[in-house]
């Protein structure tokens, strides 16, 4: 029997929560498919600052890269606001995709056919389907780029800088490109090519790379417009590849569409099968404690994990239509309506374990 090591960090605020809810599903699938898995708890973030003092230990970065894959709960909470950005919870996130290598962010964006209801959209907008997936350059840019205050004009001022070499716009647009030749073969590389000098490089190299993939359409859209055209006709997109800002601002703009930020998985890939999966959303810290949490986001997340990093994409297909029938019997209270019954983070979880049952081909 094959045995995957999965290291958790569960964080801050909800975190905890909702990741106990996807192990359970997880051990549920590997029942059901035939493996196991074996877990470590690792720090990361609020948690790992208030008992060792850093946002990242190195134990922690360690033991992630020992392992098959890394699932996250999430990051945060008011106690650490006033700290300096380098010793912030975020820094502990930002710090881990760099130490693993993870420069590809995949975020999908789907409407599930039982929550099409709760999409603030016109179900004639939304159309039959809605099914985006936003990748997203997680390593560069204006995130990890020179910064600092300094004094203008006699007043204080403070610059990000944004910055890109070419090496690191080609291999997350391959990315795309080949996430696109699995799915409708249609590309939209996002910038501001107008004005930025940084995506003027981006958008250059994207055409080039782009004849290495002849079998996809390639379009090219401004990050204005597209945060524009992602709510007057989502349906447009299939794949769209943008930059660490973009990606981030547009991938929750999307995620909204689904009817709930709480529904909204990702995957954080590198060069090699190891990834680290958490949902968009955040700790929610106002949540913690009252079991009240949506944990569908970190669920879906498992099974991206199932997929890209384990390579069991049966067991990923059965986890998301387990979650699919699960929103036709209940809801967490942030998607839950009239006709369904109300269920806490547990019960959530129960009930998409309990439906995975291994019938999907």
């Amino acid at each position: 029997m094959k045995n995957y090591r999965i290291v958790l960090l569960k964080g801050d605020g909800i975190g905890p929560e909702i990741v106990k809810e996807a192990v359970k599903v997880l051990d549920q699938a590997a029942k059901v498919y035939g493996f196991s898995i074996s877990y470590e708890e690792a720090l990361l973030g609020g948690i790992a600052i208030t008992q060792t003092g850093k946002p990242l230990p190195e134990e922690t970065v360690t033991a992630c890269k020992a392992s098959d894959a890394v699932l996250l709960g999430a990051v945060g909470g008011y106690q650490w606001d006033q700290l300096p950005g380098s010793l912030r919870p975020e820094a502990g996130l930002l710090g881990i995709r760099a130490a693993l290598g993870l420069y590809a962010n995949l975020r999908p964006a789907r409407i599930f056919a039982p929550l099409r209801s709760a999409s603030p959209l016109r179900e004639n907008i939304i159309g039959d389907a809605m099914d985006i997936l936003i990748v997203r350059e997680l390593t560069g840019g204006i995130y990890f780029g020179q910064r600092g205050r300094v004094e203008k004009n006699g007043a204080s001022a403070a610059y990000d800088t944004e910055l890109y070499t070419v090496p690191e716009i080609e291999r997350i647009v391959r990315t795309a490109f080949r996430v696109a030749q699995k799915r409708r073969k249609m590309l939209c590389s996002v910038d501001k090519a107008n004005v930025l000098e940084s995506s003027r490089l981006w958008r250059e190299t994207v055409i080039r790379v782009a004849k290495e993939f002849p079998d996809v359409e390639l379009s090219h859209m401004y990050v204005d417009n597209a945060a524009m055209q992602l709510v007057r006709n989502p349906g447009q997109f299939d794949v769209i590849v943008t930059s660490n800002l973009f990606g981030d601002i547009l991938s929750d703009e999307a995620s909204m569409l689904s009817g709930s930020i709480g529904m909204l998985p990702s995957a954080s890939l590198s060069d090699s099968t190891l990834g680290l999966y958490e949902p968009i959303h955040g700790s929610a810290p106002d949540l913690a404690g009252q079991g009240i949490a949506n944990p569908l986001a970190t669920i879906l997340s498992a099974a991206m994990l199932l997929k890209y990093s384990l390579g069991q994409e049966r067991a990923s297909r059965e986890v998301e239509r387990a979650v699919d029938q699960a929103l036709l019997k209940a809801r967490t209270a942030d998607i839950w309506e009239e006709g369904c019954e109300r269920v806490s983070t547990a019960q959530m979880g129960n009930l998409v374990a309990g439906l995975i049952d291994g019938k999907t081909a």
